[in-house]
């Protein structure tokens, strides 16, 4: 191991060791730890060894908190200037909001743009992977590909499909929607660190033909996701269920049109029964949790204890979604500190291992990336985020009193930003550091 292309970082380890098996999430702390980094992968994360360093250059970062970069399983890029819209629901917010906004991104420059902002946005709160809605315009999966290529991200990125219940300018056809995410999933799907997911916007904006089209393609390439909207909103699902009248429920509708898979991306998952939550589970598809848009647009508290489930063949695979621009924080800490409040209204708990563990690694399986990402282990992609309880006089004076790192984290999700986030290294690289970094 070479200097030329060796690093290590000195600091408290924060991460978790398993993936979760119907057991409490679990968390490993290392006071005094060391990760070293060469060729974009960690070579050895462990307890400090000045002979684990001895040919790369080391920073010391005592004093804050190193952990595997962040895991944001739903948002949507293009709405990035529109997040923060004043006074709607679903529905409504669609309409007057976001379907005015993503009518802008058949420019591929306009996309680009906006783009760059949003991937800055997520690095600068250290996230290093996202799955991310484009818009129906094949230009804006071009774009966030462009930019996400460029920072050496890992991106899960898809064209959305609609065909029906949405403004002229926004359509495609059952047709165009195939050929052009074909077109799309091989320019993109595994070139660098990039994904394809399949993405009709939600049931009631694709008609059975399209559905039937998307399972199709899907057929195709077995090895990308398919990433849509469920049972986010009690009109939305009063909405579906007169639209397919056929349907048992609203997820039924994904199910009935071989939808439902290993790789399914389901955002929200709200209003559902115990027989949905058992087929979610027994598909092995993902829910993607939004507690801050999901409170931001009041469209319901999600049932944690609920989502909590095993079949014989899996464990409910969960991540967590800021869901930009219905949520109101690129921050996927800030947004479990969300969840964390969910819980509470709800009669429940949310930890914070397991907080710790849905922002990476939970967030890792849930996109099938637990091998290569979402924990401090050698062999995996080193995406790293640092954060800095005492970024600012508040948060400085809360770490002085907590018992141990894992207290400092919970804190930084209840009142940390991305003042905290001190550097994001993206395979080893650093992408974004708040101040300059101690090397010894």
């Amino acid at each position: 191991m070479s200097a030329v292309n060796a690093i290590a970082i000195r600091g408290t380890l924060l991460d978790c060791p398993a993936v979760l098996a119907g057991a409490p999430a679990s968390a490993r702390v290392v006071d005094d730890g060391l990760v070293v980094i060469a060729d974009g992968l960690i070579t050895y994360a462990g307890a400090y060894d000045v002979r684990r360093h001895a040919h790369a250059r080391c920073m010391d970062l005592r004093g804050k908190l190193i952990l595997p970069g962040l895991v944001d399983v739903h948002t949507h890029f293009a709405q990035t200037e529109m997040i923060a819209a004043y006074g709607e629901q679903l529905l409504d917010w669609l309409e007057k909001y976001t379907f005015p906004t993503e009518s802008e991104f058949a420019d591929f420059d306009h996309a680009t743009r906006v783009a760059k902002l949003f991937v800055s946005e997520l690095i600068r709160n250290g996230t290093t992977t996202a799955a991310v809605y484009g818009t129906v315009h094949p230009a804006s999966v071009d774009a966030i590909a462009h930019v996400g290529i460029e920072q050496g991200m890992q991106l899960i990125i898809g064209k959305v499909m609609m065909d029906r219940n949405c403004p002229q300018q926004l359509r495609d056809t059952a047709e165009s929607a195939y050929v052009e995410s074909k077109v799309l999933i091989e320019r993109w799907h595994h070139v660098e660190r990039l994904g394809y997911a399949i993405t009709p916007r939600f049931a009631p904006t694709s008609s059975e033909a399209q559905l039937d089209a998307a399972a199709a393609l899907w057929d195709e390439f077995p090895d990308v996701y398919l990433q849509t909207h469920v049972a986010e909103n009690e009109a939305e699902v009063r909405w579906v269920r007169e639209l397919f009248p056929q349907a048992r429920s609203y997820l039924d509708v994904y199910a009935r049109h071989n939808l439902l898979r290993p790789r399914t991306v389901l955002g929200h998952c709200i209003h559902m029964d115990s027989r949905d939550r058992d087929a979610l589970c027994n598909a092995d598809a993902t829910i993607a949790y939004c507690p801050s848009s999901n409170s931001f647009l009041g469209s319901g508290l999600f049932d944690l204890d609920a989502a909590r489930r095993t079949s014989p063949a899996s464990v409910q695979r969960l991540g967590i979604g800021t869901d930009v621009g219905a949520g109101t924080s690129f921050s996927v800490f800030r947004t479990l500190g969300e969840a964390y409040k969910v819980a509470q209204l709800r009669g429940q708990s949310c930890t914070p291992a397991e907080m710790l563990y849905h922002a990476t690694l939970g967030g890792a399986h849930s996109l099938h990336l637990e091998d290569k990402i979402g924990s401090l282990v050698a062999g995996k992609y080193a995406d790293i985020v640092v954060l800095d309880p005492h970024a600012t006089p508040l948060s400085s004076a809360r770490a002085a009193r907590c018992d141990d790192p894992l207290e400092q984290w919970f804190a930084l999700c209840m009142i940390g930003d991305d003042r905290h986030v001190s550097e994001t290294y993206i395979r080893g690289q650093l992408a974004h550091a708040t101040a300059d970094v101690s090397v010894s």
